[in-house]
């Protein structure tokens, strides 16, 4: 601060020395003045409507120090009037970045309307606010960059529904700086994170054709035991039947609702996300599917099972793992899947010679990678 000022609060003197020496060096001294005193309880009324006047006019100061200065000092002011937070917010961004990190003077709409028309520095930093608005996210989501929705999706304190999300791997799902951090959030919705399992399994398809000379059919069926065995993951611990419909509508509709599908959320006892993908495919209410499925007499399951027009060599893995999750249900301690696992697939096993001979190589053929990844863990 200039010697020339006096202390303490703020002064018509220094107004006088402003007017006797409009430097950019005083202007700026006196712009950090007015900026540190603006939110102090001792300022007296008349001292406090000085001071905004000040402020209002020194945010259309010509010198670029001037402007930065105060916003740098009034970025976090409660009392910073909006419209003054706003004339900062559209300035250039030295100026404005302070302000749209942390200013909560801003509204949402203020905070979309410089989304929508400002630049890209701008629009990150307002992606990076410790708390974005649903609907600041969804303005950053259809018209930010790729930097821009990267940040927004690293920062746990952005409001992301699941449309949102789902937006955002409709603008950048294939993009490896969104990607990371998306997978990374503390929470995603199911139906999200089964889309993020195909993106990466078809990049990681074409890596495996371009770089390591596989054909393409084994390349796309080891992507689909990966994306399967990712799936399944996703389920574990999901009893919200609200999401589980949402996730087999998403794949039906992608046609990622394959059989093996089915056998493998039943070898991890999965049994929620059997019935609501069987209620689907058989277009059969959630609660008859249910009866049927859990019928004693055993043709319950073997009619919705050829309803939902399912090959008929992965009906006895079917069954017998609905058996084995009736028998013996899980009992919360550690390892429970995977004794569960093992127990359903030691069981087909010894049912092989109830197969006849090409269901039987059918049924290895959709087992094969599940016992690959039994024996992994063992």
């Amino acid at each position: 601060m200039s010697d020339g000022f006096t202390s303490g609060h703020l002064t018509r003197d220094d107004v006088v020395r402003l007017l006797a020496d409009p430097s950019p060096a005083t202007r700026t001294d006196l712009a950090a003045k007015v900026a540190l005193q603006f939110d102090s309880i001792d300022l007296s009324a008349a001292e406090r409507q000085l001071a905004e006047d000040i402020i209002r006019l020194m945010v259309k100061d010509t010198v670029l120090r001037v402007r930065q200065t105060l916003a740098e000092n009034l970025k976090a002011s409660p009392s910073l009037p909006r419209d003054v937070a706003l004339t900062l917010a559209r300035d250039v961004e030295a100026v404005a970045i302070p302000v749209l990190s942390v200013s909560t003077v801003l509204t949402s709409a203020d905070l979309v309307e410089i989304v929508r028309s400002g630049t890209d520095a701008k629009s990150t930093a307002i992606a990076r606010r410790g708390n974005v608005p649903a609907a600041v996210a969804d303005a950053l989501i259809e018209s930010g960059s790729e930097t821009a929705v990267a940040a927004l999706v690293a920062n746990e304190g952005a409001e992301l529904g699941e449309q949102s999300l789902g937006r955002v791997i409709d603008r950048f799902g294939r993009s490896e700086a969104v990607q990371e951090p998306l997978v990374h959030r503390s929470r995603l919705p199911i139906t999200i994170a089964e889309r993020l399992v195909a993106v990466v399994s078809e990049k990681l398809r074409q890596h495996l054709v371009s770089h390591h000379e596989l054909p393409s059919r084994v390349a796309s069926e080891l992507i689909l035991q990966s994306r399967e065995r990712a799936t399944v993951a996703l389920l574990t611990g999901e009893s919200d039947e609200a999401a589980l419909e949402r996730l087999v509508s998403q794949l039906v509709r992608t046609g990622r609702l394959t059989p093996s599908l089915l056998v493998r959320s039943l070898c991890t006892g999965d049994i929620g996300f059997f019935e609501m993908a069987m209620a689907r495919l058989a277009n059969v209410p959630l609660t008859n599917t249910r009866l049927l499925i859990h019928d004693a007499g055993r043709l319950g399951l073997k009619s919705l099972y050829d309803k939902a027009k399912l090959p008929p060599a992965l009906l006895p893995a079917c069954r017998i793992a609905i058996d084995v999750l009736k028998e013996t249900p899980y009992d919360g301690e550690e390892g429970d899947r995977g004794r569960h696992r093992r127990r359903v697939i030691e069981r087909i096993l010894t049912q092989y010679e109830d197969l006849a001979p090409e269901d039987l190589e059918f049924l290895l053929a959709k087992l094969g990678d599940i016992m690959q990844l039994e024996n992994a863990e063992a």
